[in-house]
Order: C-alpha cells, then sequence, then structure tokens
C-alpha cells in the first residue's frame, strides 16, 4: 500500500510456498487479494514477489506467462515493486542453511538469474515505482577465501549494474539491486557494508572497468552504480550484530549508499542466557534455516553459524554473564516470546521512528518467512490473520503516536 512520502509497504510472499512458479502463481492468487481485503480494501495495495531461478526461468520463457501475471495484477488492484531474488533454489519443506547464498555472485550463474528478474520488473511494473531485487550479501563469509572472490564479486555487480543502464535505456524503468547484508555473510554489519561500497565496488579502479563495459566515461559509471546498486536494511540482521540502529542508518545516508528497501523483521533476544533458557531454546535449534547467533559477553561478540553451536559453547564455559540475539524471524509485532525470551522489536521502532523523522526509502517490506517453523504458539490465527496483523502494526508505527500505542497494547 502507498503510505504516501513513508513509501510503499507490502509483506515478503517468501513466507508462501513458491519454489517453483506453479506454486508461486498459486500462493500469490490464494493469499495475496485476501490480504489486501483486509490492509487495503480499497486502495491498491504492493506485492514482494518470490521468485526463484525456475520460476524466473518460466516467466523469460512464456510471455504468455508474463503477461497472465500483469492480468491478476492489474485486474485485483495490485502492483508489483519489489522481487525477492536471494534464494536461488528451494527455500521450503527443505534443508536450506548456507546453501541459500549459492550460487553467490562470484558466479554467472548468479548474475544471469537476476538479469533475468530485472527483465521481467521492467515488462510487470507499473510506471510509478522503480522496483528493487532483493539479492544475497555476495556470499557466505567463510567461503571468501581470498581477494579474488572479492574481485569477482564486484566484477559481477558491475555487470548487473551495466544490464540495469542498458535496460533503463532501452524500457525507460529503472530498477535497482539491493544487497542485503546479513549475519556471517561477507557483508555482514554495516562498516563491512560501507566498506565494500565506497572501497571495492567504487573504487577508481573498479570504476574505470563499468566505464569501459559501458563505453562511456567514469562520471556515467558513478552515476550507473549510485542509481542502480544498494541495499536491502533488514532491520533484524543489525540488531542481531548488537549495531545502533540509527548510526548504522545515518552511516548509509553519509557514504550516499541507497537503501532501496526497508525491511521490518524481528529477531529474538536473550538478554541473559541461563541453563533453563537454553534447554527452552532448544524448540528453535535443529531448523532448516540458519540460525546465527550473536554473543555479547564481557563486552566481546562472538558469532556462531547456528544456535546449536551457542549450545555448546556454553556447555564448555557458562561463567558470566551474557546476551544471545539470534537470527530467527519472529512476529513484528511481538515484544516478548512467552516467558523466556524477548524480540528485538525494540530495533524495528527505531528505524522506523529514523525514517518517519527522514523518510530514506521508498519501500518497505515485512519479512517474516518463518511461519512454517514458528511454534505454534506464537502464530495468530492463520497465514492471512498473521500476515495482516503484521501489515497493521507496522502501519500503526507511521501513523500518530497515539494510534501506534493501541496496536501495540
Amino acid at each position: 500500500m502507498d503510505l504516501g512520502k513513508y513509501g510503499h509497504l507490502t509483506y515478503s510472499t517468501l513466507v508462501h510456498p513458491g519454489d517453483t512458479w506453479p506454486e508461486m502463481w498459486n500462493s500469490l492468487i490464494t493469499y495475496v487479494p485476501k490480504v489486501k481485503a483486509r490492509i487495503s480494501p480499497h486502495a491498491p495495495f504492493g506485492v514482494s514477489l518470490r521468485l526463484s531461478a525456475a520460476s524466473a526461468q518460466a516467466l523469460t520463457r512464456n510471455p504468455a506467462e508474463r503477461r497472465k501475471l500483469k492480468s491478476f495484477l492489474d485486474d485485483h488492484d495490485l502492483y508489483l515493486y519489489t522481487v525477492n531474488a536471494f534464494p536461488y533454489g528451494p527455500f521450503k519443506n527443505t534443508i536450506v542453511k548456507e546453501q541459500v547464498y549459492e550460487p553467490d555472485w562470484r558466479t554467472p550463474l548468479r548474475t544471469e538469474y537476476t538479469q533475468q528478474v530485472a527483465d521481467i520488473l521492467a515488462e510487470v511494473c507499473p510506471p510509478f515505482v522503480n522496483p528493487s531485487i532483493q539479492s544475497p550479501p555476495l556470499g557466505f563469509k567463510p567461503r571468501v577465501t581470498d581477494s579474488g572472490v572479492v574481485a569477482a564479486y564486484a566484477a559481477n555487480v558491475r555487470h548487473l549494474a551495466a544490464h540495469l543502464h542498458r535496460l533503463r535505456e532501452r524500457t525507460g524503468r529503472t530498477v535497482t539491486l539491493a544487497l542485503e547484508p546479513e549475519p556471517l555473510c561477507f557483508l555482514e554489519t554495516t562498516e563491512e557494508t560501507v566498506a565494500f561500497f565506497t572501497g571495492t565496488l567504487r573504487s577508481g579502479e573498479s570504476i574505470a572497468a563499468l566505464a569501459r563495459e559501458l563505453g562511456g566515461d567514469e562520471a556515467q559509471a558513478r552515476e550507473v552504480l549510485r542509481r542502480h546498486v544498494g541495499t536491502v536494511y533488514d532491520i533484524c540482521h543489525q540488531a542481531v550484530e548488537f549495531e545502533n540502529i540509527s548510526a548504522s542508518l545515518q552511516s548509509l545516508v553519509d557514504h550516499d549508499i541507497p537503501v532501496f528497501k526497508l525491511q521490518e523483521a524481528a529477531a529474538m533476544q536473550i538478554p541473559e542466557v541461563t541453563p533453563r533458557i537454553v534447554e527452552a531454546l532448544r524448540e528453535y535449534a535443529d531448523s532448516i534455516y540458519l540460525t546465527q547467533t550473536v554473543q555479547r559477553h564481557n563486552g566481546q561478540l562472538t558469532r556462531f553459524t547456528n544456535l546449536e553451536d551457542a549450545f555448546a559453547a556454553y556447555a564448555r564455559d557458562s561463567a558470566g554473564k551474557r546476551e544471545w540475539r539470534t537470527h530467527f524471524h519472529v512476529p513484528v509485532f511481538l515484544e516478548r516470546l512467552g516467558e523466556h525470551f524477548k524480540t528485538t522489536r525494540f530495533a524495528i521502532e527505531e528505524a522506523l521512528a529514523f525514517h518517519k523523522a527522514r523518510p530514506l526509502s521508498a519501500q518497505l517490506e515485512i519479512e517474516t518467512y518463518t511461519w512454517d517453523v514458528l511454534p505454534e504458539h506464537l502464530k495468530t490465527g492463520d497465514i492471512v490473520d498473521y500476515v495482516t496483523r503484521e501489515l497493521e502494526w507496522v502501519r500503526d508505527q507511521l501513523q500518530e503516536p497515539a494510534r501506534a500505542a493501541r496496536a501495540a497494547s
């Protein structure tokens, strides 16, 4: 939905089945109109579409399917403004873990897939939006073995930027690439993200290489990168990293790094780890998704790939007070998860306050994709009830304070 100066708000259809185009089409026509009827019955409602590589290929090869998609959106007062092109392959009902980043941005497969998504967006999206493509944080950090990997990341991002520039020249549509920092990835902290953009992607050498590819000058190359390459800012990711959200967002602004999508998501917060808490946490572990956990202990941060790794470290040494924050998406409207745990909802509130004072993104999106693995006691009604409540909560944070207070109660 269009929130005026605060941008467009929707939810990620990554929450629904969508590993293939028939699955995604069924989810789109089944759930999205029901959510729209609840949250935006008399006004257009924006859509975030998950497109796997298989779905992108199916739409690319079949113009009739693209026409069908556009007609469905038009007929139901819906408009597409962003695509999740992060998971390349299956994401539901199978073990994903660190394979979610593969193929990463060193590979032609990732580039070609993203180009296909860009072409689909340019054809299907309405002219009043500049659609974004959500994409991985370049790669999984343990697999970045040398500087050659980083150079390949930058080269393929430049190649994609050149494709987006030519697409704009051909169609008049501005499609953007939004890289999403995430715990334990090459783009992880805000500092690392700024360093990649300013020190690698926008370096003199990189700008010169893009100018050669474009057949233009370096001023044009700088403009192309600024226009087409930026970030998805997933609030829960930076909260898991114990970052100051306002300072993090301000750093991106100060370094002229676009936030093409501001993603409202909440993680688990364990303010003080105890043996009893560890036992209660086990129902969230052994997930099909990564559960990256960052520990703050004696002023130091320690990162674990999964909750199980944090459990093992605690079993070896439990001395001293420590806090854990875990990358497990939970309902954005909850401040607590029952008796034992809290959430990082406070970080969403801080980010939205920043955005309200100084709008920094034209696109907002809720991404609680974990419905299928959430404990039953955290689910509110069916999936439509749940998504609607999340949308209402975020929308109300951008309304007058009294309304927001009522929504949080």
